[in-house]
């Protein structure tokens, strides 16, 4: 648990406390989740010079005990904000200036927060806390690893039954399926783009019948609430000379990349790196190289053109070149890495071009 490291930036940001919350039961908050372990509905406050507490509806009591959070109150069935501000006022909580991460408020919630915390200043710390959850603790690794190696065996498992596979909606559920027996979340809705489909970078798997030539597919779990992330893009039918060509002009960029990932680099030189090798193609790639991977399936560090992240030790982020020829078809190759003073692959499934 990193509050420790969020109370000194309370101090820089003159807040006296900090609150996450969440009032969608559809949802986590993920800084809520992150500084807690908690991921229902209600809200955590972090105090500068107290125990954090968490305030939760009376029927999430008891998962808010198993929690990482000792101190836990009922907000019974009063109004969400309302309670939260009476029961934070009973703990001890005067306080003129309360820190929240603003990304997070809706207008009308952050309308209601300030109906009941009247005359206290809120000032966002949404950038602060990104920036504590880039770095990853030793039991976070652990985590993503698992998490990585997970989504190893089930696209693994896909792909080596994919000639079982009618549709891309079949195989898209085939690895929901799979993850949700190993009691596991997707990280997002797993992305299975054949033929001209995969000139559609998040391209939403269909009914239709998977067409013949490549076949993206792009697919993560969540293992204890850390994300992973990969895409494998395999061939159905026999690709001619010149697409295996262009396959494996992309997997040496992607290999060649991983290879530039240094201490303190800057994220937006290794994108810089895969348009210059891509040449004639480099118009064709049309999203960022990569991004950061934790509680959330997009975080800091961001591997784009205009980046102004560094690559630091404990860093995990995606690798992800890819080229897409509209209406024709598109080729992305992705792994999850962790930098520690070297980069290593957390996703290790093959990336040679698979035939089908």
């Amino acid at each position: 648990m990193r509050i420790n490291e969020l109370k000194p930036i309370l101090g820089k940001k003159r807040s006296d406390a900090a609150l996450f919350y969440n009032s969608d039961s559809s949802k986590i908050n993920a800084n809520m989740f992150y500084f807690s372990g908690y991921k229902g509905l209600g809200a955590l406050v972090i105090p500068k010079k107290h125990a954090p507490f968490l305030i939760v509806p009376e029927m999430e009591v008891q998962r808010a005990e198993k929690s990482m959070i000792k101190k836990v109150y009922s907000m019974k069935k009063k109004r969400f904000f309302e309670s939260i501000y009476k029961i934070a006022r009973k703990n001890r909580l005067n306080t003129k200036n309360i820190a929240i991460d603003k990304s997070s408020f809706t207008l009308n919630s952050y309308r209601h927060f300030k109906k009941q915390f009247k005359k206290i200043k809120a000032r966002d710390i949404a950038f602060e806390c990104l920036k504590i959850r880039e770095i990853k603790t030793e039991k976070e690794i652990k985590i993503l690893k698992k998490s990585c190696a997970y989504a190893d065996k089930i696209l693994q498992k896909a792909i080596k039954n994919f000639k079982k596979f009618r549709t891309e909606s079949e195989a898209s559920a085939f690895l929901e399926y799979e993850a949700k027996k190993l009691g596991l979340e997707l990280s997002f809705s797993p992305i299975v783009a054949s033929g001209s489909n995969g000139s559609i970078p998040h391209h939403e798997p269909s009914n239709s019948r998977i067409k013949k030539g490549f076949c993206v597919i792009d697919f993560g779990v969540k293992y204890k609430g850390y994300c992973s992330d990969m895409t494998r893009t395999i061939y159905v039918g026999k690709p001619s000379k010149k697409e295996q060509e262009i396959y494996n002009l992309l997997l040496t960029i992607q290999k060649n990349t991983i290879n530039q990932v240094k201490n303190n680099k800057k994220c937006s030189e290794l994108y810089d790196f895969v348009v210059k090798s891509l040449g004639k193609y480099k118009n064709y790639f049309t999203h960022g190289l990569g991004h950061g991977v934790g509680v959330e399936i997009h975080e800091m560090p961001n591997l784009s053109l205009n980046s102004k992240d560094r690559v630091k030790n404990s860093m995990v982020f995606t690798i992800e070149p890819g080229i897409y020829f509209p209406k024709r078809f598109g080729i992305r190759i992705e792994d999850t890495l962790l930098f520690k003073n070297k980069p290593v692959l957390l996703t290790k499934t093959s990336k040679d071009l698979l035939i089908i």
